[in-house]
């Protein structure tokens, strides 16, 4: 982590604060992204018991995401939702 000169005010320190939360839900939201990816990866190659493993380890990545608060639950839901109708759709 950078250490930064600061004024000893309030909003100089949210400035730290904000910028280390941003930088985690950007990692969060990163491995969501790679999660999903994999399924549908797995999804058309037709493997259907490597997605339907992917569609585990997504649905745990997602749901760990909604526990921290980097997505809404409703979010969360519906990203699941089609990755399972992805997967169930396969032949």
């Amino acid at each position: 982590m950078e250490v930064y000169d600061l004024a000893n005010i309030k909003s100089a320190k949210r400035i730290l604060v904000s910028r280390t939360r941003a930088d985690r839900n950007k990692a969060i939201r990163s491995g969501v992204k790679t999660a999903i990816k994999k399924v549908y990866a797995a999804v058309e190659s037709g493997d259907k018991e490597a997605a339907k493993a992917e569609l585990t380890a997504a649905t745990k990545t997602i749901e760990m995401a909604a526990s921290k608060g980097v997505y809404h639950k409703n979010n969360v839901a519906r990203k699941i939702s089609r990755l399972s109708k992805a997967v169930n759709g396969m032949a």
